[in-house]
């Protein structure tokens, strides 16, 4: 991808969307410079427990996987920009208190402001843009949002490991002050739109309503479930190949996991724009889709058990982490534009931040599911199971992805509104 592409593609979106991108790489910047070192800070910075650390990293998470629902519902109600304002507001505090945070209960009211953060501005970001770019652009909008989310993914732990030279304190006021400067900078930058007429009844009976027609629309709900399995392939760059990992090098694995992140990031940086090109000239959304999940599903392949011994063994398994790594940042920039256009579809452009909220905690809860279930598969000790059912994941998904769009579930249609 040259620079120039990119430049040309960002200028043609109005200034809200080219702002909401550049929102989205500083959004990552400040958390990834922080996040991939905040375990090693709480264990030997503070001397937690091993219990202690995973409890933080853990309210963290479930913070914001849970609720990205109500983050999206909020953005349908009082509109993106409250919620993404909210979002950066509370990520500032929240790293700024993890700069001075030594004991358990201060970190913990860190952590979950910092995943609370996260589950205000996400879904809000996306319906924003969703909206502004408007149904012929959606998807060039998210390859170009996608370019700027990986950027910050690449660019943020090297910033982070720059700044540890001084200490970890430093590391989070920087990231704070990143998000302060976002907050500031969108109260004025960024246009208020107001979400549609919400009627007079009470706010609770509207939300009820709310969820209950995202609950009855049963096309979302079957892409929501074929997606799923994509998030847990994804993920595997932190769990499956940092393992993989360390079967190679043992305690020695810190260069080649942060080279599989790095690979990570700039496949889909230099992918991105291509392969979003090459589909919507060649596929549908549905198929692209389907491909994407083939490639991240086929990503598993090379990591099956081979030949291990001396020098070239070690070879062999530190190109097979890459090119696992490479393909499945390729296999999910194929198909993240396409997937994000869908939800839009599938809600019928409407409550978009309310379904972008929901399908993002289904997300999450998937990710948790899955990863219990390749850590018990690791545990089996039967070294090519863990690849093959992974593998198999990815080709299953895009097998039901196929079928729901062979059916007419992605078409777009009008949304029912239970009564």
């Amino acid at each position: 991808m040259r620079g120039g592409g990119l430049r040309v593609q960002v200028a043609s979106f109005d200034r809200p969307a080219r702002l909401l991108m550049v929102n989205q790489f500083a959004i990552n910047l400040g958390f990834y410079m922080l996040m991939p070192y905040l375990a090693d800070h709480l264990a030997h910075g503070l001397g937690l427990a091993a219990w202690a650390v995973g409890l933080v990293l853990g309210i963290r998470n479930l913070s914001q996987q849970g609720m990205f629902l109500i983050g999206g519902t909020l953005a349908d109600r009082y509109g993106c920009k409250p919620m993404i304002l909210a979002g950066c507001a509370l990520r500032t505090v929240a790293f700024g208190l993890l700069a001075f945070a030594d004991t358990l209960p201060a970190l913990i009211v860190a952590s979950a402001l910092t995943g609370l953060a996260g589950a205000l501005f996400n879904p809000a970001v996306r319906a924003y843009l969703a909206a502004d770019a408007g149904e012929e652009r959606r998807v060039e909008a998210f390859a170009a949002f996608n370019v700027f989310y990986q950027a910050g993914v690449l660019i943020g732990p090297l910033a982070g490991l720059a700044l540890l030279t001084w200490d970890f304190s430093a590391v989070c006021a920087v990231a704070a002050l990143i998000f302060g400067a976002l907050a500031v900078l969108q109260v004025r930058a960024l246009p208020t739109r107001l979400p549609a007429d919400r009627g007079a009844e009470p706010a609770w009976r509207a939300v009820a309503a709310d969820w209950r027609t995202v609950a009855a629309n049963r096309p979302f709900l079957l892409f929501a479930a074929a997606m799923s399995g994509s998030y847990v392939l994804a993920f595997q760059v932190y769990l499956a190949l940092p393992l993989r990992a360390r079967e190679l090098f043992g305690d020695r694995t810190g260069l080649v996991t942060g080279a599989v992140f790095a690979v990570s990031a700039l496949a889909a940086l230099s992918g991105q724009l291509k392969l979003t090109a090459w589909a919507k000239r060649n596929l549908s959304g549905p198929r692209a889709i389907a491909y994407g999940l083939v490639v991240m599903g086929v990503a598993f392949l090379p990591l099956l058990p081979g030949p291990s011994e001396g020098a070239a063994g070690l070879a062999a398994g530190v190109l097979a982490l890459v090119l696992c790594a490479a393909l499945l940042a390729w296999g999910g920039s194929l198909l993240y534009p396409f997937e994000m256009d869908t939800v839009v579809r599938l809600a019928g452009d409407r409550l978009v931040a309310t379904y972008y909220g929901a399908y993002s905690t289904a997300s999450g809860i998937a990710i948790s599911l899955g990863n219990l279930a390749v850590g018990a598969l690791f545990d089996t000790g039967v070294r090519w199971l863990p690849w093959t059912a992974l593998a198999a994941t990815g080709l299953s998904c895009a097998g039901l992805v196929t079928r729901l769009h062979h059916a007419g579930h992605l078409a777009p249609r009008p949304v029912t509104v239970p009564g």
